[in-house]
């Protein structure tokens, strides 16, 4: 390993610490079903917020009065809907191939999702929303008061279009009509919604409708710290502007949406659930916040979307999505949902939507064990890579051939460092050398590099996937639990990291035999695998993993580009280069050099003399 390659490494690694320190289509529209039947459901528990005392003293009126004082109450706080304010909660639950998702006819709302195809810490189907810990409601405005349509209660019915479930939710006089309309797809994490109306005019006020979620994310991850920083608030305005609050803050974070919203989702590391309105919400307010006493719950989460009174007259459509941040799966769901799964910043996100991913998704395809799709990807990564490696080896194999003549200008220049590197820049040039021709080879790898970090812990491919001795490849793998934790390091070993780390080592060692790299910055290329080994113990057994194989793929490949690369035959076409140059006079790249170096060495000398 040169010089120029540790500044590599050490310009990887300055970048790692800024990032660790802050750092469907639409749904049909709802037509007349021919054939309609009605859903036979169960009643489940008590009406809760009913006082027990005033229950008591109902009882011993007579009936007919209880009935008129309770149509006097709905009639006063619901007005010309007074006719759906009573009613037992009952529910009525449909599954596809990934969901189960369980109505309440008060509202008519959803109440509870259920992932079918993952699990939970516990080993159970993820419950990515349930009633308790999640109320989603429609509010209506009526003349600045608003009205919830849980508090009303819906007559479930249902219909089979061809692989498309339909359940309706109906409250109608003959005169007004309230309907939910859900449309559930044979398979995938989408669902359509459509609110029906008729004769709202007079009811809803100039505000519309008001659409609320209050929603607690699940803990279904291993460890709750690192899902809390994986957590946040999401949303895309209609005007193409993708915005978040801040995924790594455990604190009150809020923002107001003065502009047309087109979805939000509370996201977090492996699942997301959004909202995607089918033309757009007209403002909002959203928010979040950690609860460090409910270990139970990840964050608290919340928005609260306007819809327009036209929409709300007129029909309102949106799209709901319960499922994997997984590429493809968010990229149909609409424009940007992509943005729930993070693949980096800068270029990385083209990196690993345009090499990794598709690489990926195509070894699963054929192997069925995810610790040897990482193998595959190694060695395809490192055969893409492999004529920049070789241009590496090769200015590294010229910089050992010049190292006799290097020594003879240090000790002629002894202390002159100035003149030293014009010495060294104007052999580099007689020779034929670019001192930049090993550096760049690592420049341009690392954006493949880096992209790795984000791709590998937000893979929820590898979610539960065990290799070795690793249970999970999306989560560090611990061999050991230590029974105090060191700071950056942790409370536990990581074998994956433990191994990596080794293997640097031996290549660092095995390279530092042929290189002339000395003095300080021969210690440093030891001391940045160890500062990784802290970095990476509680990362991805599967990125720990992915950089241990290949570390120890590129330790082969140097052994094998060794043997194709003659030291003795490089120095000797150097010599030839110094001979036939001799005469040439200095380039221009050249001459900026040394000028650079001549202005710096004046300022020195100037510098110098004010201070005498």
């Amino acid at each position: 390993m040169d010089r120029n390659q540790i500044i590599g490494l050490t310009l990887m690694f300055a970048v790692l610490a800024v990032y660790f320190t802050w750092f469907a289509p639409d749904p049909p529209e709802p037509t007349e079903a021919t054939e309609t039947q009605t859903i036979d459901t169960k009643a489940e528990g008590s009406i809760e917020g009913i006082d027990s005392t005033a229950t008591a003293s109902l009882v011993t009126q007579n009936p007919a009065e209880v009935d008129s004082l309770k149509d006097a109450e709905n009639l006063s706080k619901f007005g010309a809907l007074a006719f759906a304010a009573s009613g037992e909660e009952e529910t009525y639950s449909v599954s596809n191939e990934d969901l189960e998702i369980t109505f309440s006819n008060k509202g008519g709302t959803i109440e509870k999702v259920v992932l079918l195809n993952h699990l939970d810490t516990k080993g159970d189907p993820f419950v990515i929303m349930e009633p308790a810990k999640s109320v989603l409601n429609i509010a209506l405005d009526q003349n600045g008061k608003k009205l919830s349509l849980n508090d009303l209660t819906f007559q479930p019915t249902s219909n089979q279009k061809g692989d498309t479930t339909e359940v309706l939710y109906t409250a109608d006089n003959g005169n007004i009509k309230i309907q939910h309309c859900y449309q559930i797809p044979a398979k995938g994490f989408s669902l359509g919604y459509k609110l029906i109306t008729k004769n709202l005019d007079g009811i809803v006020g100039s505000q519309g409708a008001y659409f609320n979620w209050f929603h607690k994310v699940n803990h279904a991850e291993g460890t709750i710290d690192d899902s809390r920083l994986n957590s946040n608030v999401r949303y895309y305005m209609a005007s193409e502007e993708y915005d978040e609050l801040s995924e790594r803050s455990e604190d009150y974070e809020e923002a107001t949406l003065s502009s047309e919203i087109k979805w939000v989702s509370f996201k977090q590391k492996f699942f997301t659930i959004g909202v995607i309105a089918d033309e757009v919400f007209q403002s909002g307010f959203v928010n979040q916040k950690v609860d460090p006493a409910d270990s139970t719950t990840v964050k608290n989460m919340s928005m609260a979307l306007n819809i327009r009174k036209e929409a709300i007259t007129d029909g309102f459509g949106l799209t709901y999505y319960f499922g994997t941040n997984k590429y493809k799966t968010l990229k149909k769901v609409t424009a940007e949902f992509e943005e729930n799964l993070d693949m980096g910043w800068g270029p990385l996100p083209l990196v690993n939507k345009f090499l990794i991913i598709p690489i990926f998704d195509f070894l699963q395809g054929f192997v069925g064990n995810y610790g040897l799709i990482i193998i595959i990807l190694v060695v395809f990564i490192r055969l893409i890579l492999s004529p920049l490696t070789y241009k590496s080896h090769m200015s590294m194999a010229k910089m050992r051939a010049m190292k006799p003549e290097l020594d003879e200008l240090k000790a002629k220049h002894e202390g002159d460092m100035q003149k030293q590197q014009q010495e060294q820049m104007k052999l580099y040039q007689q020779v034929g050398i670019n001192p930049l021709s090993g550096c760049i080879p690592m420049l341009l790898q690392m954006p493949i590099l880096f992209s790795l970090f984000f791709f590998f812990p937000n893979a929820v491919d590898l979610r539960g996937e065990s290799f070795l001795w690793a249970n999970d490849l999306s989560t560090y793998d611990s061999i050991i639990n230590l029974p105090f934790e060191i700071p950056f390091y942790g409370d536990h070993v990581s074998l994956f990291t433990l191994l990596m780390t080794l293997s640097t080592l031996l290549y660092t060692w095995s390279n530092s035999q042929i290189t002339t790299v000395q003095g300080p910055m021969q210690t440093l290329q030891y001391i940045m695998p160890v500062m990784f080994l802290f970095v990476l113990n509680s990362y991805a057994s599967g990125l720990t993993f992915y950089y241990f194989v290949s570390n120890m793929t590129t330790f082969g490949q140097t052994m094998l580009f060794r043997r194709f690369i003659d030291d003795k035959k490089i120095h000797k076409t150097l010599q030839e280069n110094k001979k036939k140059n001799a005469t040439k006079g200095k380039s221009k790249f050249q001459q900026r050099l040394e000028d650079a170096m001549k202005a710096k060495q004046e300022s020195q000398r100037t510098s110098k003399k004010k201070k005498k």
